[in-house]
């Protein structure tokens, strides 16, 4: 996939431009790219993964492409609580799947969402996992997952082909107003 293909997965779950946004689990930081791209410079991201040296290769790429943007990069693993403002939006692409328990975690990304504030959720669209994506849902157990843990609104964004699994898509979820 190219920064055109993560931004389309997102696209779609972004209603406007500006806002307080995470990326947890931003690994390299593609899907950060392409999150400052659509909510503009205006905007803050909080980029949050547990490799502090992915996360420098991160800010060089965004201080070129984006050096308006504010991002503050967080050496931190998303599964225990981190100190962040109520955010407008969260994105998970391809973090959450590296974890059995997935309710503690929504759970906290819900208390951490402002009334109205979004997920976006990029998964492999398969419940069989292999040793590189050890516990994958499809679209219709992360519905399950959604409303289990709070989120309204479940909504399929974007259906992409993949050499991995099943396919990706993206959903977005709401925090109910």
């Amino acid at each position: 996939m190219n920064h055109t293909d993560h931004m389309n997965l997102l696209r779609d779950g972004i209603a406007a431009q500006g806002g307080v946004w995470a990326d947890l689990g931003s690994g390299g930081g593609a899907f950060t790219l392409a999150l400052a791209e659509l909510i503009g410079p205006e905007a803050e991201i909080y980029s949050v993964d547990r490799d502090g040296r992915v996360l420098k290769e991160q800010k060089r790429a965004m201080q070129a492409g984006y050096p308006r943007t504010t991002v503050h990069y967080i050496e931190a693993d998303f599964t225990r609580p981190i100190d962040l403002p109520p955010l407008h939006g969260v994105v998970m692409a391809n973090s959450l799947h590296f974890h059995r328990h997935k309710d503690p975690i929504l759970q906290w990304v819900h208390s951490i969402l402002k009334p109205g504030g979004v997920l976006l959720m990029v998964e492999y669209n398969t419940n069989a996992g292999n040793t590189w994506v050890p516990y994958p849902f499809d679209f219709s157990t992360w519905e399950t997952l959604a409303k289990k843990n709070g989120f309204t609104q479940t909504r399929l964004l974007s259906l992409r082909s993949s050499r991995f699994l099943d396919g990706m898509y993206s959903a977005a979820s709401l925090k109910s107003l």
